[in-house]
């Protein structure tokens, strides 16, 4: 059969060529760039670019065939696969990295004085203990915490379990002059309509 490659839309597409193309959906508009294909660029109009996600899967290899010249069908089968291989690498290390980088943030939360400083007056609480027990373990805070010099603000809320019982604790702490106050802070059990305070 006549390579008729790289000829646009009188292009000839060989058998096994027009099927769903892994590496334009993954890597959309570098994969476009790659092949010739520059309608792929409209990954960056909002909008019109969660579905050109879709379209560069199911067109793309049609496509990138009848945009770019390629020595045979083969070479162009193997390249797409190389595309595919590096779309799924770059999706993995992403996640990897996103994954890595909540976590040392939370780490970092975790560490961080005002949480320690709520940690403490939980765990001194009487009434605290009474719900949850003692030991109390917590889980990763959630919220916002901020950080300048001698000034700070903290909100932040995060899961407590205990022998006992379960809950969320819910705060709100200041930086003054290099010094961190809970401003509120309040224990909610978890399964009842109960919410203790232990800002004091």
């Amino acid at each position: 059969m006549e390579n008729t490659s790289g000829r646009g839309k009188s292009a000839v597409i060989p058998a096994g060529i027009d099927k769903w193309n892994w590496g334009a959906f993954l890597l959309n508009w570098i994969w476009g760039i790659g092949n010739n294909t520059y309608i792929a660029l409209l990954m960056f109009v909002p909008f019109v670019n969660l579905v050109m996600l879709f379209v560069l899967g199911f067109k793309g290899s049609t496509w990138a065939w009848q945009n770019k010249r390629w020595e045979s069908i083969g070479q162009f089968q193997q390249i797409q696969r190389k595309w595919a291989r590096w779309g799924v690498v770059l999706y993995v290390a992403f996640i990897a990295l996103f994954v890595g980088l909540f976590f040392i943030i939370m780490a970092s939360m975790k560490s961080s004085d005002a949480f320690q400083l709520a940690l403490t007056r939980l765990q001194a609480s009487p009434a605290a203990t009474e719900i949850l027990g003692s030991p109390i373990s917590t889980g990763f805070p959630m919220g916002n915490l901020e950080s300048s010099g001698p000034s700070g603000s903290a909100n932040l809320s995060f899961s407590v379990k205990g022998p006992k019982g379960e809950g969320t604790v819910f705060m709100e702490a200041r930086k003054d002059l290099g010094l961190w106050k809970i401003q509120r802070m309040v224990l909610e059990q978890q399964g009842a309509d109960r919410r203790i305070d232990l800002s004091e």
